[in-house]
């Protein structure tokens, strides 16, 4: 269960983000589990949490949040249900749900990778990652 409400607090934290036509494209294949059917099934309901998250207001915005983590934490935990007699698929699906929520940490420092809300005048350069290196110069000589 902790797998499924991982998953479920990702596709929350996601929704709306810049990583979301990544994370939403990822959570997907997971869910389908190679069924083209069940994956645009899975589409639909990540467009649709998005756009609950878009469309509510500043004051409400956690609610929905919360609501919607807890919807995909009973998706992902019905999935994982259904596999009982499938260890090995349950294990790998119980995985995949924590290196989902992993990789897509809100907490994380800059250094994931993230790089949002930024406003750039004139010239300018920016790296993102770990242990990254730029040369830079501007001007002519650059």
């Amino acid at each position: 269960m902790a797998a499924a409400a991982a998953g479920g607090g990702a596709v929350a934290q996601a929704a709306g983000s810049d990583l979301w036509t990544w994370f939403r494209t990822r959570c997907a294949r997971l869910i389908g589990r190679g069924d083209p059917r069940r994956e645009s099934d899975a589409l639909d309901q990540l467009d649709r949490t998005a756009a609950d998250l878009r469309g509510a207001d500043e004051s409400e915005r956690e609610r929905v949040r919360n609501n919607h983590a807890r919807l995909w934490e009973e998706e992902f935990a019905s999935l994982l249900e259904s596999m009982q007699q499938q260890p090995e698929e349950s294990e790998r699906l119980t995985a995949a749900l924590h290196a989902l929520a992993r990789d897509f940490d809100d907490s994380r420092s800059s250094s994931g990778g993230v790089l949002s809300g930024n406003t750039f005048n004139g010239p300018t350069a920016f790296t993102t990652g770990d242990h990254s290196t730029q040369n830079v110069r501007f001007g002519r000589e650059g």
